[in-house]
């Protein structure tokens, strides 16, 4: 049957992304450097990270029927990621990101629209055979629909054999309350950093240790905080770091969040220990940083990558 699949649940958009040498003054006139298009949106991002890290995956998400649709379909699936889960809802309208990327510090600035496309639901997930994943992580956005959807694959996990249970990771990355449900849900969490200081928390550390309390009981929780690095806790108590890894020139910061998610779940997924995973993570995001999108973030040998 082939090594089972990771699933990302979540948000597609269309990224125009305008690189600029410095971010423009308002009511002016500016030329960009350039101008493209890019599949956007966190699940989706996470699948093409880990789609370029050799993992099987597949994305389950919402789109409106269209040109769009099609340019972002084909992205995907030029990435061999499988699209069976994707939900079509015609008479919506896709949702979009005008996106500013400054290439003298690298820093991304987005304008977002999303009108009136519905999340998929947990009737949707009705169609996921469980069978065909070892992962299942959700981008938090329909807090109340995705519990329902983990509510089945626990079900699922407490009837499956041990080594055939789907392990369940969120991601909770904007400041909304109804989205804080959430951490109680994975058993690895990531927590953005703007969540964090929203909370009040003033870096990883402090974040994964003051919002510990508020995950299940054997869950880690992770907080990646730019150039400060990331931090784990998981059920020991012990506080684990890693550092960043910063490429010589910052270009493009435009889904580094998402980079480093997936590449947590990668190395997770592939038997690496928590400490190793963030390390990686900071990596791999470190490399994303020095490109223009994402091809070209993964070279050379992983294993001996993941252990510089």
């Amino acid at each position: 049957m082939g090594e089972k699949r990771i699933l990302c649940v979540g948000l597609v958009c269309l990224d125009i992304i305008n690189v600029v040498e410095r971010y423009p003054e308002e009511d002016t006139d500016t030329r960009c450097l350039s101008q493209r298009w890019q599949r956007g949106g966190n699940a989706s991002n996470s699948c093409t990270v880990l789609s370029l890290l050799g993992a099987p995956c597949a994305f389950m998400g919402s789109l409106a029927p269209g040109h769009i649709a099609d340019f972002t379909l084909d992205s995907l699936t030029s990435y061999g990621i499988d699209v069976r889960h994707v939900v079509s809802h015609p008479g919506s309208s896709f949702p979009a990101s005008i996106v500013i990327s400054n290439i003298t510090n690298g820093s991304r600035t987005i304008l977002h629209m999303n009108r009136n496309l519905p999340d998929v639901t947990a009737n949707d997930f009705q169609n996921v055979d469980l069978t065909q994943y070892k992962w299942m992580h959700w981008e938090g956005r329909n807090a109340d629909e995705q519990i329902k959807m983990i509510h089945k694959v626990n079900d699922y996990n407490n009837i499956c054999p041990t080594d055939q249970r789907i392990t369940i990771s969120v991601e909770i990355e904007k400041e909304r309350e109804d989205l804080y449900q959430l951490f109680q849900y994975g058993e690895l969490v990531f927590v953005s950093k703007d969540v964090a200081r929203h909370l009040g928390y003033n870096s990883s550390a402090e974040a994964v240790a003051g919002l510990y309390p508020r995950v299940k009981s054997g869950a880690y929780l992770v907080c990646a905080w730019a150039e400060q690095g990331a931090d784990a806790l998981g059920p020991d108590g012990r506080v684990l770091h890693s550092p960043s890894f910063p490429p010589e020139t910052i270009v493009d910061t435009l889904g580094a969040g998402d980079t480093f998610n997936a590449s947590v779940i990668y190395a997770l997924s592939k038997g690496q220990t928590m400490e190793e995973a963030i390390t990686f993570g900071c990596r791999i995001a470190g490399k994303k940083c020095g490109v223009q999108g994402y091809d070209g973030i993964v070279s050379g040998d992983l294993h001996s990558f993941c252990h510089e």
